[in-house]
This record gives C-alpha cells, structure tokens and sequence, in this order.
C-alpha cells in the first residue's frame, strides 16, 4: 500500500492535484474537509458529533480526525494505496497518524510539499473567491491563512525531513504541468 501525503498551503493547488493522483494511480482521494462535510450531511453518529464541534466554532480534535482518518482506511482494505490531501496539519497529527497506520501494518511512504511563492498564492486565492464568490476570502484573511500554514506545517517540514520522506515539487505552472511533475516524484 502506497500512503502518499499531499502538502503545500493554501493555493497551492492540492486538492485539485490530489484528485488526479488518485485517478492515475488508483488510489483513494482523502481530504477530510470533504469527510467532514458528507459525515454532517448524511447525518451519521460521527457527522453529529462533528457538527456539534463545528457549531461551536472550535476546530475538531486531533483525536476525532484520527478517527476519521482510521474509518477511512479500515473501510478500504483493497486499497493500492491513499492521497492524504489537507492531512496531517500538525505535528501531534503526524505522529498520530504513524501510529494508527502503524496499527494498520503500514506507513506513510511519501510526502510531496507543492512550493508556491506566496505572491502567486494570494493571486490564486483571490481569483479563486471571485469565481465562488467567495465574499470573506478577503486579501487579509488569506495573508492570515497563510501565516497559520507556515506556523502550524514548519514543523511537519522538518519531521518529514528527518524521516527522509519529502520531496519539494515546484507548484508554479499549468495543471498538467504540476501533475506530470508530481508524478515524476512517485516510484513506479
């Protein structure tokens, strides 16, 4: 089982890559934030325990997302292989999560950090708010995204380093572009 962890901040196109990782390869796309929102839409016990976090205006605990991310797994044994997109975002996460992979007799194999400029960022954000319409993705709240990234992923940085797991991907260019690079990161 491959266990690929897609990182870089806001912007920097994850999600989007993600999915494409995912279909080339076979693996399962998991974004929690997804998870998140379909557990709270389909009503589950786990989506009314979250929803009840969320109406709060609290973050959910790293012990729920590691629950989350443990029913996800257990629910696709035949998987080759998984794209975590948006997780870890802190260390506590991380170490958490090698735990419970451990658990599961397996491992993260790769970690792949999409490096955007942040100019290119903020561009990116902003256009993205104006075609949502997204009205409180303002240039200051994205500058505040931005900051909570480097200060909460710094250290899943060096971790990953250490445990000689990440590989630095270029995030500038075209979609296709990114993703042939991404995947040149990849073993076969």
């Amino acid at each position: 089982m491959f266990n690929l962890i897609l990182f870089g901040p806001p912007g920097a196109g994850k999600g989007t890559q993600a999915i494409k990782i995912a279909g080339k390869y076979g693996w399962v796309h998991v974004s929690t934030g997804d998870i998140l929102r379909s557990e709270v839409n389909q009503g589950t016990p786990l989506g009314l325990k979250v929803k009840a976090v969320m109406e709060a205006g609290t973050l959910v605990s790293d012990e729920l997302l590691i629950e989350i991310m443990e029913s996800v797994f257990r629910k696709n044994p035949a998987a080759g292989g998984f794209v975590l997109d948006g997780f870890p975002r802190t260390l506590n996460q991380a170490r958490e999560l090698d735990q419970m992979l451990m658990k599961l007799g397996t491992k993260v194999s790769l970690v792949l950090s999409l490096d955007v400029d942040e100019e290119e960022l903020v561009a990116r954000l902003l256009k993205r708010a104006q075609e949502q319409g997204r009205k409180d993705d303002t240039k200051e709240v994205i500058k505040n995204r931005l900051l909570q990234y480097h200060q909460h992923t710094k250290p899943l940085i060096e971790y990953y380093k250490g445990e000689k797991l990440l590989k630095n991907v270029k995030g500038v260019g075209t979609i296709d572009e990114i993703f042939a690079t991404l995947c040149q990161s990849i073993p076969e």
